[in-house]
């Protein structure tokens, strides 16, 4: 039988359908494009370093962050994620590549962190069993890789699994950089069918999208030295915002 629309999500699926060209790199299939990217542990891909973001060290430093629990989205080889349980944080960590977990995993234990890896659909996971409430939600590099219609997922998330005051740590490619995301308007996205190798954001897009939290930085990220025990590339913004301490989860 055909299946007719009937809710929100056949909306949301019917529309990843339009990118299934693009390997669905957020959900399902993505899984196996993204174990491809990571199959060459050697490639000169500048977040494959094991250094966590400065903005990240930053906000610990200047006890923006405190320990709590946390949910690292996209975690890809665990960099940030093993960063977070030095600093004291109960991590989750989310990633739909087995290959990028299986590094990730082994960089656990060479460091003798306590991180807990979960394969799949960060949507689906945390609809189900990581559900929170998490004082910091992290992303570096997973929102930009969604396309528009997922906006809805990832602020329901947030909504599901955000505890009130809770901070979500973004990191994504900034617009105005050559060669670094598609700054196309949305529409233009579901006429080629494909994300152009992600999104680029404005900050005044991001404080539009994430207008239901309270904005408590948003900068580029700083340029950090290959010398440098910190990742750092200015084509990205990087931000923070927190959510209502009385807003009802």
């Amino acid at each position: 039988m055909d299946r007719h629309i009937r809710t929100v999500d056949d909306v949301l699926s019917l529309l990843d359908g339009l990118f299934a060209r693009e390997a669905d790199r957020w959900t399902g299939d993505g899984a196996s494009w993204w174990d491809g990217f990571y199959a060459d542990r050697t490639k000169p891909v500048p977040f494959f370093v094991a250094k966590p973001d400065e903005s990240l060290v930053s906000y610990a430093d200047r006890r923006l962050i405190t320990p709590g629990r946390a949910l690292d989205l996209g975690c890809g080889p665990g960099r940030n994620a093993l960063h977070l349980a030095s600093l004291g944080f109960e991590v989750d960590a989310v990633d739909l590549s087995p290959a990028a977990l299986a590094w990730a995993e082994e960089r656990a234990r060479e460091a003798g962190a306590d991180v807990r890896f979960h394969c799949g659909d960060a949507f689906t996971l945390t609809a189900t069993e990581l559900t929170g409430p998490y004082d910091l939600i992290h992303d570096s590099g997973c929102f930009h890789h969604l396309p528009p219609h997922r906006r809805i997922s990832y602020l329901a998330l947030l909504d599901r699994c955000l505890a009130p005051g809770g901070q979500l740590a973004l990191t994504c490619f900034a617009a105005g950089e050559a060669g670094v995301g598609s700054e196309l308007p949305d529409a233009a996205f579901y006429d080629r069918a494909g994300l152009q190798g992600g999104l680029a954001y404005t900050p005044e897009s991001l404080r539009w999208i994430f207008s239901d939290l309270t904005e408590i930085e948003l900068r580029r990220m700083h340029s950090e030295p290959p010398e440098s025990p910190r990742f750092g590339e200015p084509f990205l913004w990087t931000a923070l915002f927190r959510r209502n301490p009385a807003q009802p989860q």
